[in-house]
């Protein structure tokens, strides 16, 4: 049986060297998300909320409304994409998160975004 409100979210970390200055302890990480509605009811992306830790073990908390500027509805079997970044003062660090999403019925959720690894080419084994 398929849940009505259910997501699957994947994402799909990138560092980007041209954009990093190391020497000046500047690490910038794209990160592509797919969020697909693997549930049978649609729901719209209210806010987000991530954890950004790096690896000094400094947490950053950001809350906002929607992802890059949309607010989109997913419907069944459907996915949105997106790509945005951050910027860590070390080579390594980790996120993770959630979203808020409104159900067609009028229910609020959250759809854990689970952690994820940032890292700079060839720092990990």
């Amino acid at each position: 049986m398929t849940m009505p409100y259910q997501f699957d979210i994947t994402v799909k970390p990138e560092y980007l060297e041209q954009n990093s200055e190391p020497d000046a302890t500047q690490f910038v990480f794209a990160y592509h998300i797919t969020i697909r509605n693997t549930g049978n009811k649609s729901a719209k992306l209210l806010r987000r909320h991530w954890v950004i830790t790096d690896a000094n073990g400094e947490v950053e908390e950001i809350h906002g409304d929607g992802v890059i500027g949309e607010q989109p509805l997913i419907e069944p079997n459907c996915e949105h994409t997106y790509s945005s970044f951050c910027i860590l003062d070390t080579p390594v660090g980790c996120m993770h998160g959630s979203y808020q999403m409104l159900g067609e019925d009028g229910s609020t959720f959250n759809a854990d975004i689970p952690v994820f690894t940032l890292a700079m080419h060839r720092i990990l084994h």
